[in-house]
C-alpha cells in the first residue's frame, strides 16, 4: 500500500515529502535507464575491442575500420530527429522499447560480416535503429523532473556510458579471449552475439513496464502525480519555442550542438582508439587491454557524478561546463605529445576521458533554457546529430589520418583544439541566456 502525501494547512507538500517522492521515481527509472543506455553503448563501442582481432581476420585496414565504425554514426544522425517526434507522439514505452530491440539484434549481425561493403552496411543499420534513444530518454526525463534537479538526474543516467566501458572493456576482453575457436567461431564474432543478447531483453522488458508520462505511472497514487506535475508546472522555464521548426531556425541550438559535438569527440576518440593505442605501446593481449580500458571509465564515472552534482547544488551550468571542456582540450594535445609511452597515454587519456564525460550532464541542462514544447524534442534530437557527426570524425578522420600519418598525434591536436574552441563558444552563449534572462519577465507562480 502506497503512503499518502502528506500536505500541511496551505496545500503544499513539505520539502521531506517531495524528496520522497522524487526518490521513489528516481529508483523506479534511474537504474533501469541506466543499465538500458549501458546495453547501448556497450553495442556501439565494442567493435573497438574487437577491431584487435577482426581487422586481423578480415584483412581491413584501419581506414576500412575507421569508415565502417563511423557510418554508424551517419544512419544514427538521419533518423534522430525523426525519431524523437513520433517518440513524442506515439509516446516512450514503445518507441524505446523498438529502438532496443532493433539494435540488438543488428549488433548481432556484426559477427556474420566478412566484407568491408557488410561492415559498412551493419554498422549503418545499427545507428539508425539507435537513432532517438539518447535524446528520447533525455526528454522523457524532463517530462518528470523540473530543470532545477535535472543535472543530478541525468548524470546518474549517463553514468551508463562509461560504466559500459568499465565492464564492458574486461568483459568484451574475457569472450574474445575464452571463446575464441568455440564453435568454430572467432572471439570477436562471440563478442557481437553475446553482447547483443542483453539489449534485446531489456528492450521487451522496456516495453512491457514503462510509463508513458506521470499520470499513466501505476506506481504512482494521485496525490504523488498531482504533486510531480504540479512541480513542473511551477519550476518551467518560460517558454520559448513551441513547434518543431523553431528548433532546427534557432542559431543557438546549432552552437550547443557543435559544443555537443566536441563533446563527443573525446569520448569516442578513447572508446574506439584506446584500446589499439594501449597495444601499439605494448599493453599486452587483448584481456589486459580490456581491463586497462576500464581505468579511464573508472574516473569518468566519479567525477560525473560530482560535477553534476556541484552544478545542481550551486545552481550553475555555464562556468562548470567551461572548465570541463578546456580540460579535456589540453589533455587530448597532450596525449598527442605521449603516444609512444604506454603510462603517459593512459593518464592523460584518462584526464581527458573523465572530464569530458563528466560535462555530459551539465550540458543537457542547458537546452531547456532555450526551447519549450513540442520544440523541446526536435531540438535535443538535433543537437545530438550534430553531436554524432563528432563520433564520425573521431573513428574516421582519426583512422584516415593515422594511415596516412602512422600516428594518431595529428587528430588528437586537431581535436583538443576544437574543445578549446567549443569552450569559447560556451562563454558566448552564456552570454546570449543571461542577457535573455535579464530582459524576460518572470513566470508566474501558483501555489500547490
Amino acid at each position: 500500500m502506497q503512503p499518502a502525501v502528506m500536505r500541511n494547512t496551505t496545500g503544499v507538500v513539505d520539502s521531506a515529502t517531495s524528496e520522497a517522492i522524487y526518490r521513489k521515481v528516481s529508483l523506479r527509472l534511474i537504474p533501469f535507464f541506466c543499465l538500458c543506455y549501458f546495453a547501448a553503448y556497450l553495442d556501439r563501442i565494442n567493435v573497438g575491442i574487437a577491431k584487435l582481432q577482426m581487422l586481423d581476420q578480415l584483412k581491413f585496414s584501419d581506414t576500412v575500420y575507421g569508415l565502417g565504425a563511423g557510418l554508424f554514426f551517419i544512419g544514427y544522425i538521419l533518423l534522430e530527429v525523426p525519431s524523437n517526434i513520433i517518440l513524442s507522439r506515439v509516446g516512450a514505452r514503445i518507441w524505446l522499447g523498438r529502438i532496443m530491440v532493433t539494435w540488438g539484434l543488428l549488433s548481432a549481425a556484426t559477427m556474420l560480416v566478412q566484407t568491408p561493403t557488410q561492415f559498412y552496411l551493419v554498422r549503418f543499420l545499427l545507428g539508425a535503429a539507435e537513432a532517438g534513444f539518447l535524446p528520447g530518454i533525455l526528454y522523457y526525463l524532463t517530462l518528470w523532473y523540473p530543470a532545477r534537479r535535472r543535472g543530478r538526474i541525468f548524470g546518474l543516467f549517463l553514468v551508463g556510458l562509461p560504466l559500459a566501458s568499465v565492464l564492458g572493456g574486461p568483459l568484451s576482453g574475457w569472450i574474445m579471449t575464452a571463446f575464441h575457436g568455440v564453435n568454430g567461431w572467432a572471439g570477436w564474432q562471440w563478442l557481437f552475439l553475446l553482447e547483443a543478447i542483453p539489449s534485446v531483453v531489456l528492450g521487451v522488458a522496456l516495453f512491457m513496464v514503462l510509463p508513458n508520462n506521470i499520470r499513466s505511472a501505476r506506481w504512482l497514487n494521485d496525490s504523488e502525480r498531482n504533486h510531480l506535475e504540479a512541480e513542473l508546472k511551477k519550476h518551467a522555464e518560460p517558454e520559448q519555442k513551441h513547434d518543431a521548426m523553431q528548433a532546427f531556425r534557432d542559431p543557438k541550438i546549432w552552437l550547443l550542438g557543435f559544443i555537443d559535438m566536441t563533446i563527443a569527440v573525446a569520448t569516442y576518440i578513447v572508446s574506439f582508439w584506446l584500446p589499439s593505442m594501449l597495444k601499439e605501446a605494448g599493453a599486452g593481449s587483448a584481456f589486459t587491454i580490456g581491463w586497462m580500458t576500464a581505468i579511464p571509465s573508472v574516473a569518468a564515472i566519479v567525477l560525473m557524478l560530482v560535477v553534476s552534482a556541484s552544478s545542481d547544488r550551486r545552481k550553475e551550468r555555464w562556468g562548470h561546463l567551461t572548465v570541463t571542456l578546456v580540460i579535456t582540450g589540453i589533455a587530448l594535445i597532450a596525449t598527442a605529445q605521449s603516444t609512444h609511452s604506454l603510462v603517459l597515454s593512459l593518464v592523460l587519456l584518462t584526464v581527458a576521458n573523465a572530464f569530458a564525460f563528466a560535462s555530459f550532464p551539465v550540458f543537457w541542462c542547458l537546452p531547456s533554457l532555450f526551447l519549450s514544447g513540442t520544440a523541446a524534442a526536435a531540438g535535443i534530437a538535433l543537437i545530438n546529430s550534430i553531436a554524432n557527426l563528432g563520433g564520425f570524425a573521431a573513428t574516421f578522420v582519426v583512422g584516415w589520418i593515422k594511415d596516412a600519418t602512422g600516428s594518431q598525434a595529428t587528430g588528437l591536436m586537431l581535436f583538443g583544439g576544437l574543445l578549446l574552441v567549443s569552450a569559447i563558444a560556451t562563454f558566448l552563449l552564456r552570454g546570449v541566456e543571461q542577457r535573455a534572462r535579464a530582459i524576460q519577465p518572470l513566470p508566474s507562480v501558483q501555489p500547490g
